[in-house]
């Protein structure tokens, strides 16, 4: 298997540690100096850069939140001039202020160099043909990625997202070899290939790298088979850099971080107390090496665990699990916490029904309703009443047994489902499902 770079990925734990120390005191100061955020937060906490004499010192220093970088629209967050500044990448969000983050050229070399790291873990070699299918926009990820495909020294194609057609066409055509999406969007194409009669024994992939969102074992299940890949998952955060933070190997026990640029806490997401390795919190992390925008303590509201137990691939950096949580989307239901994306794996076990679905909240007589709307799969027809009813129980039964609660069911037909809203909690509006 190959290591990029063998110097960084499999450092002596004390090494890495002393360096981190090294890289987190000079980002402090210039997070202190050059960031009026910073520097007025650690005015308020009575800490100075001097005060961090060890890696223990890092939770006295002040937490960063989304809200914090949307209030610093577009450049307060900045350290260095904007004459620096060679690019600048924004989030997507429209309702409110987007998150800004720009790049030094330093910034940028570092992030081929990582995400290189990352996609030689998943296996690309640069005999590759790789196909990037993330967007070319304001969003990291396409860039992200095709910087650390070129740095690899594969040949790259930006198809960009959409035309899936075309894309399903080119993959053929052109014979790309490893693919870079979000997972959701490598299962539609799965199901149009299906449509267009393109089997996954004609393509020449055999690499598949999939983030900007969660993967479920199941989805990778289904890819792997649907596209005749090994699928790799792989985290970034667009606040911090974008894609290349960590990413799983081809044995696939846990996304390596890239530890000599990005320091670690799992906090507990209500007390913000640190948490032991393996138990599962927050994720808050630190850029050790960013000159345009220094992070210090991020707060990602992803959930995970973090384990420091060398990988048998010969890497010695800290892994984290694969994310499928996060804090931010936590329902509390009748004083249980329940995530959607535990929903999302039940669904994924049940037959006859497909993993799109919308949480609705409500109250009836002053008690809190969970309603689960659970679209049916294009094979099962409505008007199987027996089976449905089946169905709704089997459903019932496979959320309370792995979150605790019973929801009510409601089987809508295929395509029922709207996108948007996901959880949609009307209790406070005295709403009806």
């Amino acid at each position: 298997m190959p290591i990029w770079n063998r110097k960084s990925e499999c450092m002596e734990r004390s090494e890495m540690q002393q360096l981190q120390l090294e890289r987190l005191q000079a980002t402090v100061n210039r997070a202190y100096r050059n960031v009026p955020l910073y520097h007025r937060k650690f005015t308020t906490l009575g800490i100075e850069p001097e005060d961090i004499q060890s890696l223990a010192n890092l939770r006295n220093l002040p937490l960063t939140t989304k809200d914090d970088l949307r209030d610093g629209y577009p450049y307060e967050m900045f350290a260095v001039p904007l004459r620096e500044i060679l690019r600048i990448h924004s989030s997507t969000a429209s309702s409110v202020k987007p998150i800004v983050i720009g790049y030094t050229r330093n910034d940028l070399k570092h992030w081929s160099e990582l995400v290189a790291r990352v996609m030689s873990a998943a296996g690309v070699i640069k005999d590759d043909v790789v196909q990037i299918a993330f967007d070319y926009g304001l969003f990291t990820g396409g860039f992200g990625m095709h910087a650390g495909a070129e740095k690899i020294g594969a040949s790259v194609i930006p198809v960009s997202s959409g035309a899936t057609e075309r894309q399903i066409q080119i993959m053929h055509d052109f014979r790309s070899t490893a693919l870079v999406s979000p997972p959701s969007y490598a299962l539609y194409m799965i199901s149009l290939m299906d449509k267009m009669g393109v089997s996954p024994a004609g393509l020449r992939l055999r690499v598949g790298l999939f983030g900007g969102e969660p993967m479920s074992e199941r989805a990778r299940q289904k890819i792997e088979t649907g596209l005749g890949v090994v699928a790799t998952d792989n985290y970034g955060v667009s606040a911090l850099m974008g894609p290349g933070i960590a990413g799983e190997c081809e044995l696939r026990c846990g996304l390596h971080v890239n530890e000599d640029h990005f320091l670690l806490e799992i906090v507990n997401p209500d007390t913000l107390e640190p948490l032991a390795e393996g138990e599962e919190g927050e994720l808050v992390i630190t850029t050790l090496t960013r000159e345009g925008v220094p992070m210090l303590r991020y707060r990602t509201r992803d959930v995970t665990s973090v384990t420091t137990v060398p990988c048998k691939c010969g890497r010695t950096t800290a892994r984290i699990a694969s994310i499928r949580k996060r804090t931010d989307d936590m329902i509390i239901f009748r004083g249980v916490a329940v995530y959607p994306a535990d929903l999302e794996s039940v669904l994924f076990e049940i037959e006859h029904v497909e993993p799109h679905y919308q949480v609705v909240l409500t109250q009836e007589s002053g008690l809190d309703v969970l309603t689960l709307n659970v679209e049916l799969s294009s094979e099962m027809a409505s008007d199987q009443i027996q089976r449905l009813v089946e169905l709704e129980e089997t459903i019932k039964k496979r959320v309370h047994a792995l979150v605790g609660i019973t929801p009510r069911v409601r089987l809508v037909e295929p395509k029922g489902v709207g996108a948007d809203n996901q959880v949609l909690d009307l209790r406070e509006t005295g709403g009806n499902a």
